[in-house]
């Protein structure tokens, strides 16, 4: 009895036996990125007709953009059918990313569109970001302010836009996976307040997500990790106001030298966003989205030069 040696633990005892350290919780995500994983698949920048992208770096921190643009758009209509007319557009940015403190992005479009963003670390915790963009249509015109404070285990951010808008939002981390969150906010210019709640639960395999809100807008979404180069992602968006119910199914595959992105939802629309790598800083786009309901099938295909 005396040579008997005990059972060494194994893998799944030490699992059983972990506790959750609550004085040592990470910072959980923004309240605004809560669904970033899945709609990396769900939401590709999908576009129609021909883009071109060009980048030209000045320095480590100063580059301008060049892009330009030829395809239709669509203009409302009275009658189910989609009504496109041609058009063709350029863009002059300019970037200055003074990692990782500070980022000013400016952009301004031939159709008499100016768009503007900053982010700026105030302190190390407190990090300040504004958004602006400027039409020569009347009232249409935008800005936001955000403030956002990152504690050691919580997150939470005020935001003030035009419009009378009023907003705040704080997140938790309640374990090492699991971050429980809420949000306020009111519209003065359209006289409209309300309330939401969202819960994030993520793991090194898997991102479930669930975010209510009191306009009755519900979305939930999921997203496994198959591999490193394979992910698959699905949500559920209704409004149990006005009873409109959407679900989609994405994936997201990185290939050595591509990336290919797709969903697939229960109105019928299909779509896929390849990005293909053809050399050092040359890129190669391509792009459909297919709504068989509707009848509206959209092509692109782009280039991106420069990095």
């Amino acid at each position: 009895m005396a040579t008997m040696v005990p059972p060494i633990p194994t893998a799944d005892d030490k699992k059983v036996d972990q506790k959750v350290d609550y004085s040592n919780l990470s910072c959980p995500i923004a309240f605004e990125e809560l669904h970033r994983e899945a709609m990396m698949s769900l939401k590709p920048e999908l576009f129609e007709g021909l883009r071109f992208d060009f980048t030209k770096m000045l320095n480590q921190k100063f580059s301008l953009n060049h892009s330009v643009s030829m395809g239709p758009t669509e203009i409302p209509s009275q009658s189910a059918e989609v009504i496109k007319i041609p058009t063709a557009n350029y863009e002059f940015g300019a970037n200055f990313i003074d990692h990782p403190k500070l980022l000013l992005l400016g952009r301004a479009m031939t159709d008499g569109r100016v768009t503007a963003r900053v982010k700026y670390d105030v302190f190390d915790n407190l990090t300040l970001k504004a958004n602006a963009q400027l039409t020569s249509e009347p009232h249409m015109s935008q800005g936001m302010i955000n403030f956002d404070y990152k504690g050691k285990d919580y997150r939470t951010q005020f935001q003030m836009g035009n419009g009378a808008l009023l907003g705040a939002s704080y997140i938790q981390s309640v374990t090492n996976h699991l971050s429980l969150g809420g949000e306020v906010f009111w519209a003065g210019q359209h006289r409209k307040s309300g309330v939401g709640y969202a819960a994030r639960y993520n793991t090194d395999k898997m991102v479930a997500t669930g975010q209510v809100a009191s306009t009755g807008m519900v979305l939930l979404s999921y997203v496994q990790k198959v591999s490193e180069k394979v992910s698959l992602a699905a949500d559920l968006m209704c409004n149990y106001l006005s009873r409109d119910v959407t679900a989609s199914f994405g994936y997201d595959y990185i290939l050595r030298q591509c990336r290919l992105r797709g969903k697939v939802d229960s109105n019928g629309v299909c779509a896929a966003f390849l990005e293909e790598r053809l050399n050092m800083g040359l890129n190669f786009i391509l792009s459909a989205e297919l709504d068989h309901k509707k009848k509206d099938y959209k092509f692109g295909f782009g280039l991106t030069v420069g990095e």
